[in-house]
């Protein structure tokens, strides 16, 4: 080899990317991971809080029709309400009802 060479083997040298630490990566996709589900559990408690904050306040109106319609619709409801959550359970329905996107 040239001096040259040398030279030009010592400057690139400086431009080498530094070598993978994965304990360094496991702990920065960990950190990631938890605060993107304090995020999404942060919005789903404000999401919960808001609509029982809403039903509380509207309760007073929909509590006569609640009632009146509550006898004929019964076990209609109960099959609406459980094909609806095993839909949002098995089928993540919750994510794309409201339209989140994380990336």
């Amino acid at each position: 080899m040239t001096p040259h060479d040398d030279r030009l083997k010592a400057l690139f040298a400086h431009d080498e990317p530094p070598p993978r630490d994965p304990a360094f990566a496991t702990a920065v996709t960990e950190r990631l991971v938890r605060r993107r589900c304090l995020q999404e559990l942060a919005l789903l408690g404000g999401v919960s809080a808001l609509g029982g904050l809403a039903l509380w306040a509207l309760w007073p109106v929909l509590q006569p029709a609640v009632t009146t319609v509550s006898g004929e619709l019964a076990p209609a409801a109960w099959a609406v309400a459980l094909a609806f959550s095993a839909v949002a359970i098995l089928g993540g329905l919750g994510e794309r009802a409201l339209a989140w996107n994380h990336d």
